[in-house]
């Protein structure tokens, strides 16, 4: 199989490794539940934040949060718990989706709170700064009268250059043709 077939079954990838178009269509339809007719555009904006999402796991792996016992010892305990539960036979493709996407959303949760939510919360400097430099945003209300505006805002700015360095850091790649030809079924 030449690369090129081989990357005709991928919507993208993310630094060389391939991001499936079934792996992408199945958490695409659990968010867009009874979506038919999907038009491509929204199939590109939909593939974005997914891209956003993988980027930030692969950088928390990179960073060892992969490795970390609590959340090892969490990974099991979901494991545990989802095979407890399993009332219905699930068909092993999908449960190893399933334990997958809580792996990288677990992952993604704690890289996040490290790069955005908690400095954005603890960083009053950076936020009175950030403040100070976007105040014609905030009109007349003080600094404590919009705080969490401008919380919000500081975020925003932290993981839009948080994703701008991680695409730099690492290529992707999205196959056109396979996303119009998601967007067809």
């Amino acid at each position: 199989m030449t690369f090129a077939s081989a990357f005709a079954q991928n919507v993208a990838s993310i630094n060389g490794k391939p991001v499936s178009s079934k792996e992408f269509m199945w958490v695409f339809n659990k968010t867009h539940a009874g979506t038919s007719n999907v038009k491509l555009k929204e199939l590109e904006d939909y593939l974005n934040l997914y891209l956003d999402f993988k980027l930030k796991v692969l950088d928390a792996i990179e960073m060892g949060f992969d490795k970390d016992t609590a959340y090892l010892s969490e990974i099991k305990d979901y494991e545990t718990a989802l095979r407890a539960q399993k009332k219905t036979s699930i068909p092993k493709a999908t449960y190893s989706m399933v334990i997958n996407e809580y792996k990288n959303a677990v992952l993604m949760f704690n890289v996040s709170e490290l790069k955005v939510w908690d400095r954005a919360q603890n960083d009053a400097h950076q936020l009175r700064n950030f403040y100070e430099r976007n105040q014609p945003l905030y009109g007349e209300g003080s600094f404590e009268e919009q705080k969490g505006i401008v919380i919000a805002d500081y975020e925003h700015a932290l993981e839009k250059d948080w994703l701008d360095k991680l695409r730099q850091r690492y290529p992707v790649k999205v196959n056109e043709a396979e996303l119009r030809k998601l967007a067809k079924l």
